[in-house]
Parts: structure tokens; sequence; C-alpha cells
């Protein structure tokens, strides 16, 4: 096993490593001069919101809160707007009042948004009636259109990753600050096209009980229930695109330590979990907390060993251990790896992205997911953990606040033949609206019943 040493870690130490999925640029020097531009930037988040957010996701570890981590797939600059980004918000916002009402404690709420902007390919190339191109690799390398030019992986992207991040972010935290968030007011999170009566009915129950609770505890103590004043917002990304990263990834003396300040909290990626490889090497001397998925390729041993270089101090909220099994897959390898990593004495949070493991295409060519299969993963995740005695404490969801249709099933039943109505993602299918609050609505129900 590798040193878990950082003394002589510096941002650039992953170079001298293999690193998986990254772009292969035409101009070097047009390269470098675009990751210098970006070096000099303004970071995008500061040191104690990281650190406030390690505290967060370590009370979540002990089974004092609840991590939601949800968004899209993939953004787009295109989506970069005040409408969207705040529908997105407004999903979160109510799947986690629905959480906090069932569950009766804090809701960790980290967004897959302001910097989710590279996405992993299975294939440097793609191939369209015999033409073969780069992949599209995510906005933040090159543009989905199937062009010589769009798909050329361009160094400006960069800076226009980081221009939407930082717009993004600021846009979240402008909302927040005044008041959006505020628990006194989710008449602000309309409810939009929600179309299912029941579903509707059931959580302005919810939205009720706690208008009623609040109002209770202020006329009784006679002063305002300051949390519910307003509500964190945390940032997160897949920390794939290394010298995007190392680019904002700064010394602060105060801490004595390296973060990565283009996010609160990065995770690595199945393909790019590899102990020896560049990416391991980038987030082990980082203070960030992290995430890593674990999958059903990964052997107990490999798993380990990732545990001993990325927490070596067994440091509490540092490490998110996000499985995505499918549901085919959960019952088999879930167990392994609880029993791997209490072997270890390691602590950390388990978190379930019952999303990527029930990606399947339909018979036209569609990839989609099932509602069924997607709660049913978390439903087993949940008795699992529960019945070896360890806890799940989180949830990963890929879901969007528009009216998409690119997952079938839910309270709306919808099928194959409605993907094609309103299917807009360029990578991987989202839940909508609804089925993200149902989804929601139903872990809380299933809370009640464990309890």
């Amino acid at each position: 096993m590798r040193s878990t040493d950082t003394t002589s870690w510096q941002p650039t130490s992953w170079q001298a490593r293999k690193a998986q999925q990254q772009p292969s640029y035409a101009d070097g020097a047009e390269l470098e001069r675009a990751v210098a531009d970006l070096a000099r930037l303004p970071p995008i988040v500061v040191s104690w919101e990281v650190e406030n957010l390690r505290l967060r996701l370590a009370a979540a570890q002990r089974g004092e809160a609840f991590l939601l981590q949800g968004g899209d797939c993939a953004e787009s600059f295109a989506d970069c707007e005040s409408d969207r980004i705040a529908k997105q918000l407004k999903v979160l916002l109510q799947m986690s009042l629905v959480l906090l009402q069932a569950m009766k404690r804090p809701v960790v709420r980290v967004g897959r948004f302001a910097g989710q902007y590279a996405k992993p390919r299975s294939a440097d190339t793609e191939t369209r009636a015999g033409v073969s191109l780069p992949a599209y690799r995510g906005d933040l390398v090159n543009r989905p259109e199937f062009t010589a030019a769009a798909r050329r992986p361009d160094p400006q992207l960069l800076l226009r990753g980081y221009e939407r991040a930082a717009l993004t972010l600021n846009f979240v935290r402008a909302l927040v600050d005044g008041g959006f968030a505020d628990l006194h007011h989710p008449e602000y999170w309309d409810l939009g096209f929600m179309r299912h009566a029941q579903l509707r009915e059931a959580y302005q129950r919810i939205v009720d009980s706690i208008g009623d609770a609040l109002d209770f505890f202020e006329s009784l103590t006679g002063q305002k229930a300051g949390d519910a004043n307003r509500v964190e917002f945390f940032a997160s990304h897949e920390g794939l695109h290394l010298l995007y990263e190392q680019a904002q990834t700064r010394f602060i003396a105060r801490q004595d330590r390296w973060y990565n300040l283009s996010t609160h909290m990065p995770w690595i990626g199945m393909r790019t979990a590899q102990v020896d490889g560049a990416h391991v090497e980038y987030f082990r001397g980082i203070a960030n907390p992290i995430g890593v998925k674990v999958g059903a390729a990964m052997s107990d041993e490999w798993l380990q060993e990732l545990v001993a270089v990325l927490n070596p101090h067994n440091q509490p909220g540092r490490l998110t251990l996000i499985h995505r099994f499918g549901v085919k897959e959960i019952e088999q390898h879930l167990p392994r790896v609880i029993e791997a990593v209490r072997r270890t004495g390691a602590t950390v949070l388990w978190c379930c992205d019952p999303m990527h493991g029930n990606t399947e295409t339909t018979s036209g060519g569609v990839k989609t997911r099932r509602f069924e299969n997607i709660l049913k993963e978390l439903d087993l995740s949940f008795r699992i953990h529960r019945e070896l005695g360890s806890h799940l404490g989180g949830a990963h969801i890929e879901l969007t606040g528009e009216d998409v249709t690119e997952c079938t099933g839910g309270a709306r039943g919808l099928t194959d033949a409605d993907l094609q109505r309103a299917y807009r993602s360029q990578v991987d299918p989202r839940l909508n609206y609804e089925q993200a609050l149902e989804l929601a609505m139903l872990i809380a129900e299933r809370s009640k019943q464990r309890t």
C-alpha cells in the first residue's frame, strides 16, 4: 500500500500518475494558458464553508442527520438560467422538507450543481455513419453537436465552466440569503406542474404540519426558530477533469491544509478510483469532505486500500462511500462491502446512489431508469444496513426541477412510449420534479415503518 503522507503533496502531484478519462488537447500551450488564467481567479467556495459541510456529514455518520445529494447528471452551460436553477433548488427543498418531517433530524442538502460539467465516457470516440469523432465529455471539455469543430476539446471551456459554476452558486446563495429557503414560507416552492392530486395533498399536509410546529414553538418561546429562517446548501461535482480541479486548489495557511475551492464536496467515480491512479493521488491531498462511488466491480481489498489512502486518520465527515450496485446486485455486494469497511475499523458515511446501477436501454434504443427499481434499491439499502448493524446516512439522486420524461414509472405511470415526449438529458436519464418528490415521500414513509 502506498504511503499516506501528504507533507510533500502538491496540487500537481497527480501528474506523475496515470490519469484516466482526461481529454486530449491539440494545443498544449493554449491549455497551459487557460489553466494559468483559471488559477488566478478567485475561488468559488471558501474553506470555512467546506469545514462546515464536513461537520454536517460527521453528524450524518453518527445518525444525527441525513445527506440528500441531488441534481443533474451533467449540467450544461445553456442551463445556467435563473428559472432552471430556482427549480432545482425548489425540488431539493421540497424533498428535504418531506425527509425532515419524517426522520425528525436535519437534512444536509448538497446539490450536484455549480460544476458538474464533465462526464466520464466508456470510449474515447463516437462513430456515426462511419464517421468517428471524439466523444462528448461534457461542456467543460467539448460540445455535444456531432461535428469535428464541436467535438474538439477546447481549453477555453475550462474558463467558461468556472464562470457558469460561480454564477450558479452566487444565485443559489442570493436566493437562500433572501429567504427563498425559509421554512416559514414553503409557498415560495411552487408545486408547479405536479398533476398527481394524492401526492400534492400529501405534500400539503406535511407543509401544514411543519408550519403548525413552527407556530407552536415560536408562540411558546416568543422567538423565531432561527434554523428555519435560512437553510444551508452546498455544492458538489465529480472531480474528473484534474487540471480544472488543480487550478482551483489553494493552501489555506490558517488551516495549514490544501483545499479544492471549486466546490465543497468533490467525488471520485468508479472509472477513476484506481488506488495508484492520478485521481486518488489528487484527492488524498485535499482537505475537503470527499465521496467515492462503489460498485460491484470493486473488490474488498480495493475498497479497503481506498479507505486507508483517502482517510488515513479516520477523520469524521471526511469520507462518504456512495454505493451504486443496481437492484439486481445489491443483495450480493452491499453486505460484503459493509463488512470489508468494518474490518478496517474506519468510520464512513454510507450513501445510496440508486440511479447508476439501474440504467437500461429500451427496445427503441433510449436510455432510461425505472422508478420501481430506484425505489427498491433504496429500500434494500436501508434494510441491509439495518440488518448488519450499519447505518445508511444518505441518498444520491440524479434529478431535475423540469417536467421531463426520462425515467419510467412513478405516480403518473410513465411508460417507454412517454420518453419521447420530453427527453432532454444529453447523458443519463433523471427523475423529474414529480418523481423526485414522490421518491422522498416513499423514503419518508419507509423510515416511519422502520422506527
